[in-house]
């Protein structure tokens, strides 16, 4: 290939810092700015997660088409408008060709899924993805993104149970799990794993852990799936279905209003 065709694939552009200050990003075709996103963004910062910012410079204006949340993240956590940023400078675009890039930039775009992102943060040594692995495999268990015996795909609920849980009831989910259906298909989806730990989280210690085994050990994953269809959509159709059947026959039953309380 000839190398004067090589340019053609080359975006014409040049790189500036630019302070946020002289960076205009109120253009009608671009979303609504959230401020609880720049603020969430702002309290885990790090540098090297800042991309540079692409700008139209149209009539003497610098346009932005692609990081107002980021210059706006940046002004917060620096405290000043003055602070600069690098951007990607289109020179002598049309509004209607901004327009036609920030609609189609993430067309073409492959989301990481959630497993990939588990995986890359593991080969990062970050603490949280490497303390739910190891009490996974102290269950013979391993987190995987094909489904099979002892297979845990559902990542996302990992991470939300003990984000939002805490370490424990992660455990006792998993434990519990592991011990009742040994392993069979489904046992371990997102529903099932978040129904559950909603349930150890309301009910703490008043919900037995030999009792729920004895109870749900009788009764297949595919029958309790069905029955939280029937009730409700979600994890807590779980939680719904797996109640019923740990309070049937037993003198003290739990609450049901407790699993709706916040």
């Amino acid at each position: 290939m000839h190398e004067e065709n090589l340019s053609a694939y080359v975006p014409d552009v040049h790189y500036e810092l630019i302070p946020i200050k002289n960076l205009v990003s109120n253009q009608t075709y671009q979303r609504n700015l959230s401020l609880k996103h720049v603020q969430k963004a702002a309290g885990h910062f790090d540098l090297c997660q800042i991309n540079p910012v692409k700008v139209s410079r149209r009539d003497g204006v610098n346009y932005v088409f692609n990081g107002q949340h980021t210059i706006e993240i940046i002004a917060l956590v620096s405290g000043s408008r003055e602070t600069p940023v690098w951007c990607m400078i289109y020179d002598d675009l049309e509004y209607t060709q901004e327009a036609d890039i920030f609609a189609n930039q993430m067309k073409y775009t492959k989301a990481l899924l959630p497993y990939e992102i588990f995986m890359a943060n593991i080969e990062a040594g970050n603490d949280k993805q490497l303390m739910i692995q190891s009490l996974a495999e102290s269950y013979q268990l391993t987190i995987s993104d094909k489904s099979g015996p002892g297979c845990i795909c559902a990542v996302a609920a990992l991470e939300h149970i003990y984000d939002n849980y805490g370490f424990h009831i992660l455990d006792r989910t998993l434990g519990l799990i592991a011990a009742t259906w040994e392993g069979a298909a489904n046992s371990f989806c997102a529903n099932m794993m978040n129904g559950i730990a909603r349930l150890l989280h309301c009910y703490g210690e008043n919900m037995k852990d030999i009792t729920f085994k004895e109870k749900l050990g009788c009764i297949s994953v595919k029958e309790i799936s069905r029955t939280a269809k029937d009730r409700r959509a979600g994890s807590l159709g779980f939680s719904e279905a797996i109640l019923l059947a740990y309070n049937k026959k037993t003198q003290k039953p739990l609450r049901f209003e407790k699993l709706y309380t916040k």
